[in-house]
């Protein structure tokens, strides 16, 4: 038995059984490779599910996290320190929108507190509704999953305590049959990642935002995946240019290290008064600083060119083979769309060849790589699909 079947065997036994059997035990990276503990490596086209902005072990990164931690590592929420203020300085900065800022600790965390802000402000309006989107994927505790639109993950989990009504993603019409008079706030993503990275039509967004204006509503946009360069851009939504009150951010804000942040206009910051709501480890140290040095590192290496050219590049290539339909969304966060449903067989078969990969729906396979990837590790990538689609499906040409 090798040490990855101890290791398995042992993950087994210790830990709940909610994530299934995970297939490879990771044990170190560097750059966009990652090695498993019997010393396999693998081409990270995941990062971590859209994670590890700049890869593993990046030097700015660790430098960070390791001066952070000789320092003070832990605070709490009765006090405050100086990389907590500069983050969320900076945030608003990039956001280009006056407003303030709380920190927590993940993705879903940022979403119970912007659910939190529709509440209140529900109440201070006397509205009750909220409208999300089918397939939206908000987190899984009970607040964001009472917003969140895949049934499969939410229904067992039923009934909840708000009226929240679903409508269809991306349809501007049935969203202005969904929001009235009743309508404390609309939850959407610029771009679905969990449904397999769709985005959302031009003008979508500037609908929504019309909308819930004219409504009383807030409009909350959710940045979870889509931000911090995921599109080659800090935020998906400047896109638009339009304004929300509030946004939802966390994955790549911390680049490995866990952290979430909510962005709210100053009147949608302001329903939250002292004891409204907090978070133990939320604005953490060690995180600020790992968010900053993510934020410095992509501004002085200008990482939004490269990956710009980089997935329009990914895009030509990928699609000069027929069994590729689709490469939807932008930059280096990517929905590659198969003409069979082959999309679980080939992530596997790819698992083979030294890559990593997932599958969110039957026909697509979802890719997010590091933003540090070189040209020769997307094509590399490229062939190595090319290879796993042979294995499952015929190839163009004919051949077996």
């Amino acid at each position: 038995m090798t040490y990855s079947e101890q290791i398995k065997a042992r993950y087994g036994r210790a830990l709940m059984g909610n994530y299934g059997q995970p297939p490879v035990a990771l044990r170190e990276g560097a750059g966009s490779t990652v090695t498993d503990v019997d010393g396999n490596a693998y081409l990270d086209m995941i990062g971590g599910i859209a994670v590890s902005s700049l890869g593993h072990n990046h030097p700015a990164l660790v430098e960070a996290v390791s001066t952070q931690a000789a320092r003070i590592a832990h605070t709490s929420n009765l006090f405050f320190h100086e990389k907590e203020v500069e983050l969320a300085e900076k945030l608003l900065e990039l956001w280009g929108n006056p407003g303030r800022v709380f920190l927590c600790n993940s993705g879903t965390e940022a979403n119970e507190a912007a659910l939190k802000l529709a509440i209140l402000h529900g109440n201070a309006t006397g509205k009750a509704k909220i409208v999300a989107t089918e397939h939206g994927f908000h987190g899984r505790t009970l607040g964001a999953l009472s917003i969140t639109g895949k049934a499969a993950i939410r229904e067992p989990f039923g009934p909840f305590a708000r009226e929240v009504v679903f409508v269809p993603y991306g349809d501007a019409d049935a969203l202005k049959a969904a929001v009235d008079a009743d309508t404390a706030a609309v939850f959407l993503e610029p771009t679905q990642g969990e449904t397999g990275v769709v985005p959302s039509p031009p003008g979508y967004l500037t609908a929504a935002r019309e909308l819930t204006a004219s409504a009383g509503a807030l409009l909350i946009l959710d940045e979870i995946q889509s931000g911090f360069g995921r599109t080659g851009a800090w935020f998906a939504h400047h896109a638009e240019g339009v304004v929300p009150d509030a946004v939802t951010l966390a994955k790549g804000l911390g680049g490995g290290i866990p952290i979430g942040a909510v962005l709210a206009s100053e009147a949608t910051a302001a329903l939250f008064t002292p004891g409204t709501h907090g978070s133990t480890f939320g604005g953490n140290p060690i995180a600020c600083a790992a968010s900053l040095a993510v934020i410095d590192t992509i501004e002085r290496e200008h990482l939004f060119d490269s990956v710009l050219a980089l997935g329009a590049h990914l895009e030509a290539v990928l699609l000069a083979d027929p069994r590729i339909t689709e490469v939807r969304g932008q930059a280096l966060w990517r929905g590659i769309a198969l003409a069979e449903p082959v999309a679980a067989e080939t992530v596997k078969h790819l698992l083979g060849l030294g890559v990593l990969a997932n599958a969110p729906r039957p026909d697509t396979i979802r890719i997010a790589p590091p933003l540090t990837i070189s040209q020769t590790e997307l094509d590399a990538f490229c062939a190595k699909l090319v290879e796993a689609l042979d294995a499952v499906t015929p190839a163009p040409g004919g051949r077996p």
